[in-house]
């Protein structure tokens, strides 16, 4: 009557809230979603989806199958995850480091969820700034990196996690504070505060400033975040942060937030792993706990 794809794809309209944003999630057209929910409308002779509400609300029969779906698709990935140790074993290592500064938060229910799943895989951090994280994982000094710079090197394979917005982050007073966004040379006056790592690992350089020609007028660096948003809130520069990041201290009331440039500034957060690795149980699992709770929890990803 109905399958584990359609169970998915209701699953996904309710965590997005938006047929869009699901169909963007699941990889599919929106078009392809709105039939594959209304063939099994069809089936059932229910409608599942009150369609003109926003977000979409679901009927009485909606909320049975996401109760349903609630309840099977846990038991399904639990017993996917026991076959794939089966067949490919339960020991390992999984060496983690982080080009993304801010990926903590996040990563923290998959790595407790990750312990619990495969206690006899290690795993480990490479902490602090690291130069070349890519070239470590090509040496096997570590095992996966979280980047938002994939390069095209072919024993490497960088495996999408979420799209987010980089935004810049300014005080409750500053002149930007009421602007949706703001252009590339109105930062030449500023003082920039970035993390200490080169300017073209740096979103805000990489895909704002250096295609316009633009350098701020003075730059600071720190390595913590809240740090960052301290010295913008206080009036001594401005900073640039995913805007999953930045919405904590922005409902906090702490700052404000502007687009860079009239369309922002989008990139894409990546898990990098070596080739030879990709059919690894355990690492296939993490990437896929990984994406299911930045798309849970994060706000602004898509």
């Amino acid at each position: 009557m109905f399958d584990l794809r359609q169970l998915k794809t209701l699953v996904a309209i309710r965590d997005t809230g938006s047929l869009a944003e699901a169909a963007q999630r699941l990889h599919l057209t929106q078009s392809a979603l709105s039939h594959q929910l209304k063939d099994l409308e069809h089936v059932l002779d229910l409608t599942l989806l009150v369609r003109k509400t926003r977000p979409p609300r679901f009927s009485k029969a909606g909320e049975a199958l996401l109760a349903l779906a609630d309840h099977v698709l846990p038991l399904v990935r639990q017993t996917e995850r026991e076959l794939n140790k089966l067949r490919h074993g339960q020991a390992g290592r999984l060496m983690l480091a982080i080009e993304c500064h801010s990926c903590f938060e996040w990563l923290m229910p998959t790595l407790n969820q990750f312990r619990d799943d495969w206690p006899e895989v290690e795993l480990d951090f490479q902490t602090g700034f690291i130069d070349d994280a890519q070239e470590s994982l090509l040496q096997r000094e570590i095992d996966l990196v979280i980047s938002s710079n994939p390069t095209q090197h072919p024993d490497l394979r960088f495996i999408p996690l979420f799209d987010y917005e980089s935004v810049l982050v300014v005080g409750k007073q500053h002149r930007f504070q009421q602007r949706p966004f703001i252009y590339a040379h109105e930062l030449a006056d500023e003082t920039l505060i970035t993390y200490p790592i080169p300017h073209s690992r740096l979103d805000i350089f990489q895909h704002f400033l250096s295609p316009a020609g633009i350098q701020p007028s003075r730059l600071r660096s720190s390595e913590l975040t809240l740090m960052m948003v301290q010295l913008a809130a206080s009036e001594r520069g401005v900073c640039s942060l995913p805007n999953w990041v930045a919405a904590e201290y922005v409902a906090r009331d702490w700052v404000k937030t502007v687009s860079l440039g009239e369309h922002g500034v989008w990139c894409t957060l990546y898990a990098a792993i070596r080739q030879e690795d990709t059919e690894l149980a355990f690492i296939e699992d993490f990437l896929t706990s990984a994406r299911q709770n930045c798309l849970a929890q994060l706000a602004g990803i898509r």
